[in-house]
């Protein structure tokens, strides 16, 4: 899952940068409210943490233009203590959430599981697909009860595949949602983790779907979650 932060305060962009990346998202991050508009216009985030004291544009600004441009995207923003004009103004131009600083990174992680699980659609905290089991929570993995060894880019596969399971998602869209914009990024690769989810998930739990993709199943005879 691939989030865009926007924060102007270094050193708490920072600790957001590592918290995020621990919790096994993809981190783009952007200082103000230019660069801000750009990269959520231009790139397929699954959220946006957005502080609406920015420099050069302000949160709110940026949002309603998002909103205007028809970017759907899930956004948490920041505001500062007591500032319930913010809040309400934050909600009029298209916020699906907000966190008051300071604020326990914990409950900014909560915030962002429970939006990106209504964004998807699901309402329960952790994702099955019949035997396949993955809590955001704790960033864990099983397949009937048994623990999962994973990689962190096989976590973040999974993950997306799981938000979306039933659906054939293509390559491209795999690599757009696994990766930062810094990342030297190669759909090929993507085959590469595929073949060893596989190995560790039992094959017939991905299927190929010739020329558009893969699609996430639970195996015959169990239902999905």
């Amino acid at each position: 899952m691939r989030i865009l932060l926007v924060e102007d305060d270094p050193d708490l962009s920072r600790q957001l940068k590592l918290a995020l990346a621990d919790a096994g998202y993809a981190v783009d991050h952007a200082a103000d409210g230019e660069e801000a508009q750009f990269l959520g216009e231009t790139e397929p985030y699954d959220a946006v943490i957005l502080d609406l004291g920015l420099p050069k544009v302000d949160g709110v600004s940026v949002l309603e233009r998002w909103r205007r441009g028809s970017v759907a995207t899930p956004v948490l923003i920041l505001t500062a203590r007591g500032a319930w004009s913010e809040k309400v103004a934050g909600f009029d131009a298209g916020a699906d959430d907000y966190l008051t600083k300071p604020f326990h990174t914990e409950e900014l992680l909560a915030r962002l599981r429970a939006l990106l699980r209504r964004s998807a659609g699901h309402a329960a905290p952790s994702l099955t697909c019949g035997g396949l089991r993955l809590d955001p929570r704790a960033a864990r993995a099983s397949v009937n009860g048994e623990p999962l060894r994973l990689t962190s880019l096989e976590y973040r596969l999974l993950h997306y595949m799981m938000m979306h399971q039933g659906r054939v998602i293509g390559r491209t869209e795999l690599v757009e949602h696994l990766y930062d914009q810094d990342f030297d990024r190669d759909s090929n690769t993507i085959e590469v983790f595929i073949g060893r989810l596989r190995k560790k998930l039992g094959a017939d739990r991905i299927e190929t779907v010739r020329g558009l993709g893969y699609r996430l199943i639970p195996l015959e005879g169990e239902t999905t979650g």
